[in-house]
């Protein structure tokens, strides 16, 4: 690997460590709820820290973490006229607060969560192997069978989805076109519903189910025109005047889009499919032609995002 390419993977990693780590913390809410900048001894009594040692380490921390820009960092003269360092949060620290509508905070702890990190790790054995993605590789199983066997994996993915929902959801206001002339839609792996809902508040007339897992949808509750069905998206969806599906094609459900042509469009004969998920323009082509889809229309988010309307 390339001396460059090396020391910028390390310092990607340890970015993703310091994220890890604070976030496991609980800074953010931390120097949120002391109401104003808070110094290194108010931050480690709060985080009940006693050894000097160990407020030494946090110190360091929180360096780093100003220096990436997490933490903003200010000098005033102390009690003894001596220079005391404050730390702030910052527009990056603050999407990661727990009590933030757009809190990211679940979407960090998944994204770095062991199981999703491990199969980075033998990517040169999938390349090697038969197995189809590298989750499988480092797992033994898919990523839903290994969400389902481990619960509270399962738990965290679920929230996380959730926290990213309300962020995308906020773009989904300036693409009202998509879901206009709709009388009914279908989340398909809508998870506990928060993308649903924000767009069944936006159309109060369009009838909203979201199709999940038993285990996730069980306790969630209807309202008047949002229901939750557990079912598995592969043995049956719901008749629907079209489908949403979001960042499910991103981890491993390509087979899914395979099936809508043959076995949920062609047999209701309705009018399209919206996708909120990652992908360049040319692969896109190919995995809608491949599935037989005619044509689609693909509406720029924001990031690596798109919104895509597919039409059988």
């Amino acid at each position: 690997m390339d001396p460059v390419q090396a020391q910028a993977g390390a310092s990607n990693e340890l970015l993703e460590a310091q994220s890890h780590l604070y976030q496991h913390l609980g800074i953010p809410d931390i120097i949120h709820n002391h109401g104003k900048p808070i110094t290194l001894p108010e931050l480690s009594s709060a985080l009940e820290i006693h050894d000097p040692t160990k407020a030494g380490a946090i110190h360091r921390l929180m360096r780093l973490l100003v220096h990436n820009g997490f933490f903003a960092q200010t000098e005033v003269h102390g009690n003894q006229q001596q220079e005391e360092e404050l730390y702030d949060l910052t527009p990056s620290s603050r999407i990661l607060l727990k009590d933030n509508v757009m809190s990211l905070s679940k979407s960090v702890l998944a994204s770095l969560h062991p199981a999703i990190m491990d199969p980075w790790h033998v990517l040169e054995s999938w390349v090697r192997g038969d197995k189809v993605t590298p989750f499988e590789n480092a797992h033994g199983m898919d990523f839903w069978n290994y969400a389902v066997q481990n619960p509270a994996f399962g738990t965290l993915y679920d929230e996380a989805l959730a926290s990213d929902s309300g962020m995308v959801n906020l773009v989904l206001r300036d693409c009202k076109s998509v879901f206009e002339g709709l009388d009914t839609l279908i989340d398909v792996g809508g998870g506990t519903g928060t993308c649903a809902k924000i767009i069944s508040e936006a159309f109060p007339n369009l009838k909203f189910t979201v199709l999940d897992l038993p285990r996730v949808v069980s306790d969630l509750r209807d309202s008047s025109n949002l229901k939750f069905v557990g079912g598995d998206m592969f043995e049956l969806i719901p008749s629907a005047d079209a489908i949403l599906l979001k960042s499910v094609l991103t981890i491993g459900r390509r087979g899914l889009l395979e099936k809508m042509p043959r076995s949920y469009f062609k047999q209701r004969k309705l009018g399209k499919s919206v996708i909120i998920d990652i992908r360049y323009e040319k692969e896109w082509e190919k995995l809608f032609l491949e599935a037989g889809f005619s044509h689609y229309k693909i509406i720029p988010l924001f990031g690596l995002r798109s919104l895509v309307e597919v039409y059988p």
